[in-house]
């Protein structure tokens, strides 16, 4: 089929202006004219908000209130939690001025939103009634930069920052898990990437944790992504911030904290799992356009009726279907859809209606099925597309994935076929860099699974297993 939608590079011939090309013309962004940062188009804003909509669900279900903190945070107040702040330094954008006046004491842009929580928490926390607190916001947030790309690194981006506070730590070690699970149930089954749970190295945890679990995923071209983490943090934040209740014996008490989130970097991970040299693919469970229903002709009324007919049947299961009725050719219609990702396309002509069918097509396999119009199963093919790229990714992550007994092992796979690679840690610091330096990889997240073996850059006895890899 001739192609009606500019070509896009080879992936495996420059994976990043492969991933550039579909951003743009997948009309997922445009630039702005300030550096690194990038307009959200109505198309990659859309797949936001499905993300967003069955997250907000999910924290909802298990109790969590959404609300609202201001975009600046006083120096001052920054301040007062030492190591959050040495962590974020690098990344912080200050207001210095008000209109054309100087500013007494200078304004961050939130980062993050650690600390005008903690303000607020001391606020409205005394008594053990008062907890737990169970907090979200949906926001933006402002980091600065160096090197940036779309989704993955921009200087403001929008994500979702969880905050609460609890009793004891055990609680608020639950509560860090859970919201992991969360996030990994809904990589897997609604953006049907593969993640890999465990804990970051205090090397790579948040700043100002006490630990921080992680989910990584595995990208087309062997690198990781970190696609979500859940932070606990401990009474470290509580005691800076002073944040005391009153317990049942009437005792003051610091609480323990936690803090997880996701952003718009989810994009960029679909984009590169899914993705093909004809375009996006989008998982059907996030799709924002789930059925593309395109007519052959437009000029002949009982086609157009019998599209019509088809769109109302699929709406009525509650399928986010479009039926496109302007006068591009079919032929660009076939080709801007499939290069938007939309999992399923119906076609449907004067033949099609001779034979009382029309043709389904895949986006996923680029399989062409000719069903019957009055007995078609939609739903039944876009969960078949659903489970399919899953399995495909997952396929993928397993055959990328090598174990390493020693250094020169590892910097091998790694020169030779990039993925995730199972390695013993001591758990030394020196030989953490030792590995980061010698192969470029860091360590993604200790491993659930127990160690078994020796260090694989110091030979002594392990006490994790970690994966590493080189990551975005």
């Amino acid at each position: 089929m001739k192609k009606y939608v500019e070509a896009i590079t080879d992936m495996d011939k420059d994976f990043a202006l492969w991933y550039t090309d579909i951003v743009k013309k997948a009309e997922l962004i445009d630039y702005s004219s300030v550096r690194g940062c990038m307009i959200l188009k109505p198309y990659g804003y859309a797949i936001w908000e499905r993300i967003q909509k069955i997250l907000d669900q999910k924290f909802k279900e298990t109790n969590h209130e959404n609300v609202y903190m201001p975009i600046f945070i006083p120096e001052s107040l920054l301040q007062k939690e030492k190591e959050h702040v040495e962590g974020f330094a690098p990344e912080v954008a200050w207001v210095t001025h008000g209109g054309n006046e100087k500013l007494t004491e200078k304004l961050c842009v939130r980062p993050t939103s650690e600390t005008l929580f903690c303000e607020h928490y001391a606020n409205i926390i005394q008594s053990y009634r008062d907890l737990p607190k169970l907090y979200n916001q949906w926001c933006s947030v402002v980091r600065w930069e160096k090197t940036t790309r779309p989704f993955l690194r921009s200087l403001e981006f929008l994500w979702q920052e969880g905050h609460t506070a609890h009793t004891t730590f055990e609680e608020a070690e639950q509560e860090t898990l859970k919201m992991l699970d969360i996030y990994a149930d809904f990589c897997e089954k609604i953006l049907a990437i593969p993640v890999i749970k465990g804990k970051k190295t205090e090397n790579e945890k948040f700043a100002g944790a006490l630990s921080t679990y992680t989910i990584e995923s595995l990208m087309h071209d062997g690198r990781a992504l970190q696609s979500g983490t859940s932070h606990n943090f401990g009474d470290g934040f509580a005691k800076a911030f002073d944040i005391q209740y009153t317990d049942k014996q009437n005792k003051l008490q610091y609480v323990y904290q936690t803090s997880w989130g996701i952003s718009t970097r989810l994009i960029g991970a679909i984009i590169m799992v899914h993705g093909d040299n004809n375009g996006l693919v989008l998982p059907p469970n996030i799709a924002p356009i789930q059925i593309a229903i395109i007519p052959i002709t437009t000029k002949k009324s009982e086609v157009i009726d019998a599209a019509k007919m088809i769109e109302a049947k699929l709406k009525s299961q509650n399928l986010r279907t479009k039926l496109d009725l302007t006068d591009k050719s079919a032929g660009w219609k076939f080709s801007e859809y499939e290069m938007k990702g939309v999992p399923l396309r119906i076609e449907i002509g004067p033949r099609d209606l001779e034979n009382n069918s029309a043709t389904f097509v895949r986006r996923d396999t680029n399989e062409k099925i000719t069903l019957p119009l009055n007995n078609f199963d939609a739903k039944e093919i876009l969960d078949a597309i659903q489970k399919n790229l899953f399995d495909k990714a997952l396929a993928h992550r397993n055959k990328n994935t090598f174990n390493a007994e020693n250094l020169e092992q590892l910097e091998k796979i790694l020169s030779n076929t990039p993925g995730f690679i199972k390695a013993n840690w001591c758990g030394n610091l020196n030989c953490e860099l030792a590995v980061k330096e010698k192969t470029g990889a860091t360590a993604r997240c200790i491993s659930f699974e127990p160690a078994n073996g020796k260090c694989v850059c110091c030979g002594k006895n392990a006490q994790h297993l970690v994966y590493w890899a080189k990551s975005y």
